[in-house]
């Protein structure tokens, strides 16, 4: 255990007496969330929908169908009473809901009334989602057979979920959460192993008496302390900055944070033990994580309207669980029991990539 701290001490002092080390690690996390406040919208597809309707007569079936026959919906669940739809919304099933009022087929002017809720957690996906809709079924609505008796037309409301206020900044701030994350911890991680390369020092670490998974546990220490750091600013300037709240729980937020740092600086290791200089561990790190990250996580284009096969690859992007956890948590406040897949994925890939990198790093000791 004394070789094991030694080698963190170490670490730490090769770390702070870099300041271009120092400022990314610090500096640039700070700059990345005052500047990724906002961003754009983007067109969506195939959006979970579910149906509340106490009965379903003709008219109501007639409405639901033209809904399934688009290609912006996909009706996935017929509930009867409020509690179920509120938990789908929870569970994060659903990302829309239409809901129909008990006497819309009765001949009583004015209760011909039907309610958009929308998830407004990605409040520029809850604009376009209600834009589709209204376009769906407005012509539907307008039809003689739609009207009441008494010429009263059908009325369509929208309710908004988590954000009524529409603020951007709900969305993007869980996206930049784990894409600053995601980015400075691999990059700082990818040059730790290989910086011992480049400055002759691997051969002191090959002889210690020290087990090649404390060496390795012992690169990303220091940077899981300062990232630690990082995750506290990021988050006080989200509240106190950006105004935007932490609905669920601080704890769970946090416990999941912490993972996920450590899910990207192990990735960042195995990234320095396949690399042969700094400069390349940088590039990959950087440029290979980058765009992934931004395009395949959800950060800003919604997973769903994806075709199949990009869906399938971004179940391998971290940060895809990660924003997906921190939006639960943060923005709608829903319980950890919630989110425990997603919990369960970010602890199974750090055990993977934890694994490969002691494995690849024992080969390169023989």
């Amino acid at each position: 255990m004394k070789q094991f701290i030694a080698f963190i001490r170490k670490e730490f002092y090769h770390i702070l007496r870099d300041r271009r080390t120092m400022l990314i690690l610090i500096g640039m996390p700070i700059v990345q969330i005052i500047l990724f406040g906002f961003a754009i919208s983007t067109e969506v597809r195939n959006i979970q929908t579910a149906i509340l309707a106490p009965s379903t007569p003709a008219d109501i079936r007639l409405l639901i169908d033209r809904l399934d026959a688009s290609e912006y919906f996909t009706v996935k669940y017929l509930v009867r009473t409020e509690a179920e739809l509120n938990e789908l919304f929870r569970q994060n099933k659903i990302e829309l809901a239409v809901a129909f009022s008990k006497d819309l087929n009765r001949r009583r002017p004015g209760s011909r009334q039907i309610q958009v809720i929308a998830d407004a957690t990605d409040p520029n996906q809850a604009i376009t989602c209600n834009a589709y809709l209204q376009g769906i079924l407005s012509p539907a609505l307008a039809e003689p057979q739609a009207a009441s008796p008494s010429g009263t037309a059908l009325n369509l409301h929208t309710r908004l979920l988590y954000n009524p206020q529409m603020r951007s900044a709900y969305n993007f701030v869980p996206g930049v959460m784990g894409l600053i994350l995601m980015l400075i911890c691999a990059m700082m991680t990818s040059i730790s192993i290989v910086r011992e390369k480049e400055t002759g020092t691997m051969e002191v670490l090959l002889v210690s008496p020290v087990p090649p998974l404390f060496v390795i546990l012992s690169k990303a220490v220091p940077y899981f302390l300062l990232s630690i750091l990082n995750l506290t600013t990021i988050l006080l300037l989200s509240v106190f900055v950006l105004h935007v709240p932490i609905a669920g729980s601080l704890t769970a937020l946090s416990g999941v944070s912490l993972l996920f740092i450590f899910v990207s600086l192990s990735l960042g290791l195995l990234i320095s033990c396949v690399t042969r200089t700094q400069v390349a561990a940088l590039l990959i790190s950087a440029m290979l994580l980058m765009m992934p990250t931004i395009l395949l996580s959800g950060m800003i284009f919604p997973v769903e309207s994806m075709p199949l096969i990009l869906q399938g690859f971004s179940c391998l992007i971290p940060a895809r669980w990660y924003i997906s956890v921190v939006r639960k948590l943060m923005i709608e406040g829903v319980p950890f029991a919630c989110v425990w897949q997603e919990t369960c994925i970010l602890f199974l890939m750090g055990t993977i990539l934890i694994g490969i990198t002691t494995r690849k790093f024992k080969n390169r000791l023989e």
